[in-house]
This record gives structure tokens, sequence and C-alpha cells, in this order.
């Protein structure tokens, strides 16, 4: 009798074992599938490294209205990478770099960035020009760099301290690289190529902070301040539009260094 009880009593703990075995693997497979499920679902609709300062993208190019920098800034960030320091420049870059650092910008040499027709082979972030911050810092080709170093140190600087009796504390920028058409012609805008700034704002070591904006009629300082930037500005950039061009530039200077035929420059 004993003998049978045993029998009994080991078959019932057999078939519990095998049970238990058998809800742990149901549950392992239900509890994979589940992180499985779960893995694929927060996959993110958009790759974030691989936009520009300003995303939705158009084929390569976001379709932006060149005079709203601000829009530029919105949404994605593209991440930006430092150079590799095996990366070889050409002797023009390396010339370039050079001037860059007589003129005392600081900057940062940045990986090439190439998106669809937009990019820059040897990008530089400038952070500062001498003493002058530039806020946000500014992603640039150095043919950029420099030209706008040279003018910022020869021109903007000598203006405020004639006008303003003041030296020039930061330099608000709008957009610098940022990969779009020019709105309404579908032409990759200089933008897109490293090769433009806009300035929103200048700021004065005494306090004042120069809106770019069209000043007001008795404003004779200021109207005369900013005549002095823009004329000054189309002896070192091919071109400079700003607030009286039209409506799209009403609030800031865009300066670049298209290359165009017959040496022409649109200074208006």
């Amino acid at each position: 009798m004993a003998g049978k009880f045993r029998a009994v009593f080991f078959a019932t703990a057999r078939q519990s074992k095998y049970a238990a075995m058998l809800t742990a693997g149901l549950a392992l497979a239900a509890l994979s599938a589940c992180n499985t499920g779960s893995v694929l679902s927060l996959q993110p609709a958009v790759d974030v490294g691989a936009q520009t300062a300003a995303v939705p993208q158009y084929a390569g190019m976001q379709k932006l209205v060149p005079s709203n920098p601000y829009m530029t800034q919105a949404a994605y960030p593209r991440m930006d990478e430092p150079m590799s320091p095996v990366e070889q420049m050409p002797a023009s870059e390396t010339d370039c770099r050079q001037q860059l650092k007589r003129l005392d910008v600081a900057y940062t040499d940045l990986a090439p960035i190439h998106e669809g027709q937009c990019g820059i082979d040897y990008p530089v972030k400038v952070s500062a020009i001498g003493n002058i911050q530039m806020k946000p810092a500014a992603t640039l080709t150095c043919d950029m760099a420099a030209t706008f170093a040279g003018w910022t140190k020869n021109e903007l600087v000598p203006s405020a301290r004639w006008r303003y009796f003041s030296g020039v504390k930061t330099i608000h920028q709008g957009s610098s690289y940022s990969c779009r058409r020019i709105a309404g012609e579908g032409v990759l805008s200089e933008h897109g190529k490293g090769n433009a700034l806009d300035v929103m704002s200048i700021e004065l070591n005494n306090g004042d902070d120069i809106d770019v904006r069209k000043p007001g009629l008795f404003a004779f300082r200021t109207r005369g301040f900013l005549n002095n930037v823009r004329a000054d500005g189309c002896q070192y950039f091919t071109t400079v539009l700003g607030p009286g061009y039209n409506y799209d530039h009403r609030n800031h200077f865009h300066f670049d260094i298209k290359n165009r035929k017959n040496g022409y420059r649109a200074c208006r």
C-alpha cells in the first residue's frame, strides 16, 4: 500500500514539474514577442542625425523663405561632427585657415557636410571674431568666414565706434548653413552652400542692441549706421540684401559671396 502511494506521489510531482516548465516557456515566448513589438514601435520615423538645421526635407532641400531665418531653427537641429584628424585639406583651404588665424577668428573645423545638393566640403564653425561673439556660432565655408571677419573688423567695428562711440560685443545671426532653395525660384540658396549669413542685430559694448529692421523716422544715428553696414558690405560681399529690398528681408541683412559672371554684385 505504501509503495502504491509513493508511485502515485512521484507521478503527480513529475506532471506538476512538466506543467510548470511548459507554463514558464509560454510566458518567456510571450514576453519575447511583446518586447520585440515594443522595440519596433519605438523606432523614430526620422533619422534626426541626417537633418539640417531645419527639417522637413524636399528631395534633400527645404523650400523655405530665405528671409525668415528663424524658421531654420525649428525642429531637429543638424548634429555637428568634428573633422577627422586624418582628413587632408587642399592648399587653398589651409591658406584660408591661416587667414582666419590672422583675423583672430575663433573657429572649429567640422566634418564634411553632404545633404543632397547642399553641403560644404570643409566647413568651419565660427564662434567669435576677436572679442566679438557670434551667437549662435555660424557654420560656413572658410572663404565666407574670412570675408565676414574682414568686413567685421575693417568696417563694422569702426562704424560702430564712429556712430556710437562703442565697440561691438555680439553679432546675432539668424541663419548660416541651411539646406534650402530660394523661395519662388527653385534655385539652391547660398545658405545651402555655406556661403551666406543673415545678421539680425548687432549688440554693442555700451549696451545698445541695434535691430537691423528699418529704424524709425527720427532714428538718424541708427539709420546712418545701418546705411554704412549696407554700403560697406558691398565692398566685401557679392550680395547684400536688407530691409527696404523686399518684405522677406525686412528683419535682417543677408550677406553672401555668390560667384556671378562679370563680377556682378547685388547690393539692395
